[in-house]
Parts: C-alpha cells; structure tokens; sequence
C-alpha cells in the first residue's frame, strides 16, 4: 500500500499541489456567481432597507430628541418668567399688606384715642357730679351744724326753716368769702 501512494504522488507530482484541477476552478465560480447574484438581488437591497429604516429612525429620534430640548427650554423660559411673575406679585402683596397693615394700626390708634377721651370726659363728668353731690351733702350738713351750734351761741332755737336757710346761706357765704381772701 506505500507502494501505491508512492506511485500516485508521483503522477501527482507533474501537477502543482498549490493549483486545484480545472473543473474544481470552474464549478466553484459557478457557485460564487450565483451566490452573489443572490446576495446583491436579495440580501443586498433587504440589508439597504434595513439601514435606510434606521437611519430614519436615528434621525427621527435625533428630530424629537431636538424637539423635546426646544420644548424643555421653551417651559424652562415660561417656568422662569412666571416665577419672576410670582415673585413680583408676591411684591406687591407683601407692600399692600404693610400698607394696610400701618391703616389698621393708625385706625387703632385713632379709635382708641377716641376711646381714652370718651372714658376720660365721662370720668369727669362722673367727679364733677359727685363734687357737687360731696359739695350738696357738706353744706347740708355743715348748715345743720352751723344752726346747732348759732342755736347754742344765740341761746334760741332756729326751727323757723327760712331763718335757718338764712342764717345758713349767709355762714356759707362767708366763709366762701374767707376762702377766696386766703386764696
């Protein structure tokens, strides 16, 4: 059997080992022709479909991804301008309050002053009535007093009414009248 294989490695031997047989040559570009017509009808135009969908759907995304961004910076601007709105508002409520704030407090002042002069005024209405009372009341007394003591001095009894009223009104004038010489 080595004999055999020596014998056919050297009829082979005329043949370059490198370089397949002919029919081998053509079959295999049979083969690759067909193989690549079927890829370049077929696989070629599914594959170009392929890429141009998502390279549509790429720049699709990149449009609403731009979009969204317009959209963030458009509701971060109106976001902005409503707070600086807010806060301007917010402004104006704090000063409207301060301002009715100083109207309530100067009303207050205004209504209590009103009060302290209405109680003041009535407190002394209320002490001049009763001075007068304290005034009325003194000089009944002291005109009992005065007629008691003119009836002890004089050594008669002063029961007439309108003698003592006299006797009475003239004691007080006079002394009334030394009151105002010591004044």
């Amino acid at each position: 059997m080595l004999n055999a294989l020596v014998t056919l490695a050297a009829e082979e031997a005329e043949h370059n080992p490198l370089l397949p047989a002919m029919y081998d040559i053509v079959w295999s570009a049979v083969c690759f022709v067909i193989i690549l017509l079927v890829a370049w009808k077929v696989a070629l135009p599914n594959v170009a479909k392929m890429l141009d969908e998502r390279s549509a759907a790429i720049e699709g995304n990149i449009a609403k991804a731009d979009e969204a961004q317009k959209q963030a910076e458009a509701a971060l601007e109106e976001y902005t301008r409503q707070l600086a709105e807010a806060r301007t508002e917010a402004g104006q409520i704090r000063e409207s309050a301060r301002e009715d704030g100083k109207k309530i407090i100067a009303e207050a002042k205004e209504t209590a002053t009103v009060e302290a002069a209405r109680v003041t005024a009535a407190a002394q209405t209320q002490i001049e009535a009763e001075r007068q009372s304290t005034l009325v009341a003194l000089r009944s007394e002291v005109g009992t007093l005065a007629i008691d003591l003119a009836g002890g001095v004089v050594g008669e009894t002063l029961s007439d009414d309108a003698r003592a009223t006299a006797v009475v009104d003239r004691f007080l004038a006079d002394l009334e009248a030394s009151e105002k010489a010591a004044k």
